[in-house]
């Protein structure tokens, strides 16, 4: 189509367009002095809001929010510094009057210029957000790849209700609004450079009933069907990767407890890789001569980058936890010693996640069939309950929760080990500790298949089945109530 034929239609939509903005800011304007009195009637609503984003904002973050509004949102997040962008002038005014320590400032989420990055930004209500695509490609600006995108919604199927409410003077009138579902609005944010990592519905019943509220808002609500009926609708979104041919420092710990049989086939199985790979055997206070096994490999190999450090003694958890600590690399690898999983395999972690796929890679024992004895049939079916409940739990799939091979950025062991300890149960393994840690944290999951063998030297360390399996049953207690019930 020549540039003739288009021009009519461009001449006259940015009118249409403009028309309708102003339409919006001066019905923001009208009501902006009486916006505070609006919230305070429905502060169970807001309360229940901002403490469900408390859960997921980490505090002491860079946060930038638009539609801000008089600003109610942030005191709950706990911000090191935020910014608020609101169509409406007036209420960027009485949101800095309100909230000094926070900038706000008037302007179209579509063309704002700001001094970025940020480590959250929120869209609170696309409703009248004239051009998403556009929003949300300006957001980039402001964004990393560490970067967390909080999209709020309010649910479609809640318009008539909306409509009615506002009639009756149950809540404040607003302009028309775009009403959105969540496939929209993931469409929207892929087409704009965003992918989705997780979805929440919250709030079944925005208004204060004593006891019914609780019920529909912390049972009902979760239920895998009634969920979808929920007024508020959350996606949480990262910016798309593009980090092809660059390499960085991978570090391989391995967990080891009288595993000296498996030492020297470890050195010699793992791969180089990236720019660069360190081995850092955590010695477990063994006491079948595994850690003069790994001094001999050190000695023997001065072309490999081998360390020993010393676990405390108490679990696994603990053990690869001091190795994170000692590992200097840009990416962490978890390999267990026993090589039940493939060593060779390990450059398939590294590209999912070096070339952006993921974020945390999760090896999955449950693709390929196993050998004879490298799993007991007792340890299949547990494995594969926990792993479905804990896929709903967290919201994104799982197939394999206790694969001993989990691959993260070493900076998001720093975010997540600060969450250690905090989910009510004793994690002896350490997998629930990282899972719970990066969907806390929205970190992209995805799981990489896996080959998985029988042991060759020395004794499994799973005993006690169900003893163990009571245990991962309490994890998924815990997990239910830190993740559902919010």
């Amino acid at each position: 189509m020549d540039n003739k034929t288009r021009s009519p239609v461009k001449s006259r939509a940015p009118v249409q367009i403009e028309a309708r903005k102003s339409l919006i800011r001066a019905s923001y304007e009208r009501i902006a002095d009486i916006r505070e009195k609006w919230i305070d009637r429905n502060r169970y609503f807001y309360n229940k809001l901002s403490s469900f984003l408390q859960f997921i904002i980490e505090p002491g973050k860079r946060v930038l929010i638009f539609r801000s509004e008089l600003g109610q949102l942030l005191p709950g997040i706990a911000p090191s510094e935020a910014v608020g962008v609101d169509i409406c002038p007036r209420m960027a005014e009485l949101a800095s009057k309100k909230y000094p320590a926070y900038s706000f400032i008037s302007a179209d989420p579509e063309t704002v210029d700001l001094k970025g990055p940020f480590d959250y930004i929120i869209f609170y209500s696309l409703g009248d957000i004239i051009d998403l695509e556009r929003a949300f490609i300006n957001a980039k600006r402001f964004s990393t790849e560490d970067t967390r995108l909080i999209v709020i919604n309010y649910n479609y199927l809640w318009q008539p209700l909306v409509t009615l409410a506002e009639k009756i003077g149950w809540k404040v009138p607003q302009p028309t609004q775009n009403w959105l579902n969540i496939p929209v609005i993931e469409n929207i944010l892929y087409i704009s450079g965003f992918e989705v990592i997780k979805k929440y519905h919250q709030i079944l019943l925005p208004i204060n009933i004593p006891v019914l509220s609780w019920l529909f808002n912390n049972v009902i609500a979760k239920a895998p069907f009634i969920k979808n009926l929920c007024f508020i609708q959350v996606v949480a979104a990262k910016k798309i990767a593009d980090r092809k041919a660059r390499d960085y420092s991978v570090s391989v710990i391995v967990p080891c407890k009288n595993e000296k049989g498996n030492i020297e086939d470890a050195v010699n199985r793992i791969p180089e890789m990236g720019k660069g790979t360190e081995i850092i055997f955590c010695d477990d206070k063994s006491t079948d001569g595994t850690a003069e096994e790994v001094r001999r490999m050190i000695s023997e190999h001065p072309e490999k980058k081998i360390r020993l450090v010393n676990g405390p003694g108490i679990c696994k958890a603990k053990n690869v936890w001091t190795g994170f600590e000692a590992a200097t690399g840009d990416i962490l690898m978890i390999l267990d010693a026993d090589l039940t999983v493939v060593p060779e395999e390990l450059p398939y972690f590294y590209d999912a996640i070096a070339d952006g796929r993921g974020e945390f890679i999760n090896g999955s024992r449950m693709i390929y069939p196993m050998e004879d004895q490298a799993m007991r049939l007792l340890n299949i079916i547990g494995n594969k309950f926990f792993s479905m409940s804990f896929s709903y739990l967290l919201g994104q799939r799982l197939t394999d929760t206790l694969c001993g091979t989990k691959v993260l950025w070493r900076r998001d062991w720093l975010r997540i080990r600060a969450l250690l300890g905090s989910w009510g149960v004793e994690d002896r393994w350490g997998d629930y500790e990282l899972i719970f840690g990066a969907a806390k944290l929205h970190l992209k999951i995805v799981e990489v298949p896996v080959h998985y063998l029988e042991r060759v030297y020395g004794e499994t360390k799973m005993t006690k089945r169900l003893n163990n399996g009571l245990i991962m049953l309490r994890m998924c207690m815990a997990a239910l109530k830190k993740f559902k019930f919010v």
